[in-house]
């Protein structure tokens, strides 16, 4: 028999077909009733496959008493209860490495498009306004001085792929990097800010995390400066955000992740000074079908007794 797994969210067809062949799907995010489904079918799931922002939560996990794996699809398991996983001896599995270079590619390109206002130079252009004047002038991308919060996997190719544009690179983590002295360390977030003129987030989510971009950090970046945000929603304090975006005391920003998304707070919509995008920063095709791949390759090796390709836990 085919083992059982409850799949929390939508996936690309090219992973549902092979998932619905290798294994017996039992498709949560179809139930109108959540708690009926998890009564019927929560006895028999063996593993849950679930996306990065829906994750797994400890009543989840507590309805599939035979549960042995949850595989990630994305790189953010901070959905996920690890407490929970730990208490039961589950495993966990997420979608690394596949996702580093697009995220980092987008960032950059976020911030080329937030400093240079691409996006408005080309409304004014539709709009017809190019026939009376030309568009206002923007602010330059090279030589500025940039901060990355967070010197991971993406940390480290955001960072790689401004070094093109002869940025003065500063960083912070939980220490020095002991391969790069090219780069300027910052013990911590307020210190990084405090230098720089771009603050890229680039940190993995956890309860440590949370808010550590706060009104702090963001008031140490100041008027002339801009925030770009590749991570996760939490390591930001939207609320400091948006009073610092609408009283000008931050120049602006560019984020792909919202705290309550997609139901994104409605002040963002009417601030003149942000670049907003879908939480789309991994959504290529290329990217997307390796996480795919890495996703049901994690869940067949666990099903075969084989050692997990990318374990959280």
């Amino acid at each position: 028999m085919k083992p059982v797994i409850m799949q929390v969210g939508s996936l690309p067809e090219w992973d549902e077909t092979p998932l619905n062949q290798d294994f017996d799907v039992r498709r949560y995010f179809e139930a109108r009733d959540k708690p009926a489904f998890l009564g019927e079918h929560g006895a028999d799931v063996r593993a849950i496959v679930t996306r990065g922002e829906l994750g797994a939560d400890r009543a989840m996990i507590a309805a599939c008493p035979a549960l042995e794996l949850i595989s990630v699809y994305g790189v953010g398991f901070d959905a996920v209860d690890l407490a929970a996983c730990a208490e039961r001896g589950v495993r966990v599995t997420n979608t690394p490495d596949v996702l580093t270079e697009d995220v980092a590619d987008l960032g950059v390109g976020m911030m080329i498009s937030l400093l240079r206002e691409i996006n408005g130079a080309s409304a004014w252009l539709h709009s017809g306004q190019w026939q009376a004047a030309n568009y206002r002038l923007t602010r330059r991308v090279h030589g500025k001085r940039v901060g990355v919060l967070g010197m991971g996997r993406i940390g480290r190719c955001v960072a790689k792929r401004l070094s093109g544009f002869d940025v003065t690179l500063h960083y912070s983590d939980i220490a020095p990097l002991s391969d790069n002295e090219e780069w300027l360390f910052e013990s911590d977030p307020v210190a990084l800010a405090a230098q720089v003129d771009v603050l890229f987030v680039t940190l993995a989510a956890s309860a440590a995390t949370r808010h550590i971009v706060n009104r702090q950090v963001i008031e140490a970046l100041g008027d002339s400066s801009s925030l770009i945000n590749i991570s996760r929603a939490s390591n930001v304090d939207e609320g400091a955000l948006l009073d610092a975006l609408e009283t000008g005391r931050l120049g602006g920003a560019a984020l792909d992740v919202f705290e309550g998304e997609p139901a994104l707070d409605p002040r963002f919509l009417s601030l003149p000074n942000v670049l907003l995008l879908p939480h789309c920063a991994s959504g290529t095709v290329e990217t997307r079908r390796a996480m795919g791949q890495l996703l049901r390759d994690n869940v067949t090796a666990h099903f075969r007794g084989d050692a997990l390709l990318t374990p959280v836990n």
